[in-house]
């Protein structure tokens, strides 16, 4: 499996942490759960940190099967529709930046 992940390092604008959830919950999850081929989505919101490490106020994690179904999601109508509204709820309340990682994933179990 493959997992792609947003990590979305920076900081809400003060104030916006829950208007900025549900945007992201109301908005963008349902979009992210349209991605062809995705067999997980998975929307982290932060709720602590150590002293010292970066804020990631959100991290997404979309896994497929393989790169193949990564490539065709990221080629995607709904995609191109997610980043629309990623950077219109990004102008309104996130200060930082938005960067990608794909990671080969295993799973195990208890």
């Amino acid at each position: 499996m493959i997992t792609r992940f947003a990590m979305f390092e920076g900081s809400v604008r003060s104030g916006g942490i829950d208007a900025f959830r549900s945007a992201v919950l109301e908005r963008l999850v349902p979009l992210w759960r349209r991605f062809p081929g995705n067999s997980d989505v998975r929307v982290m919101f932060s709720e602590d940190r150590e002293e010292g490490a970066p804020e990631f106020p959100l991290i997404l994690a979309i896994t497929y099967s393989d790169m193949t179904a990564l490539e065709t999601a990221l080629e995607s109508d709904v995609r191109a529709r997610s980043r629309d509204v990623t950077g219109e709820i990004v102008a309104e309340f996130f200060e930082g930046r938005i960067h990608h990682h794909v990671m080969l994933t295993n799973h195990f179990g208890p």
